[in-house]
């Protein structure tokens, strides 16, 4: 039972790190940059 817990968390954790790497290139904004971003294209 312990094991298969530790399982999905090490298979979760192995997704996320997948994550970071596949969007590493992505270019990034400051958190004000984002609102302004979004407030621009009508989402909020």
């Amino acid at each position: 039972m312990v094991n298969e817990a530790v399982r999905i968390a090490l298979a979760e954790d192995a997704e996320d790190l997948r994550d970071v790497e596949i969007r590493q290139a992505e270019p990034s904004a400051d958190f004000e940059d984002f609102v302004a971003i979004l407030r621009e294209s009508g989402r909020i």
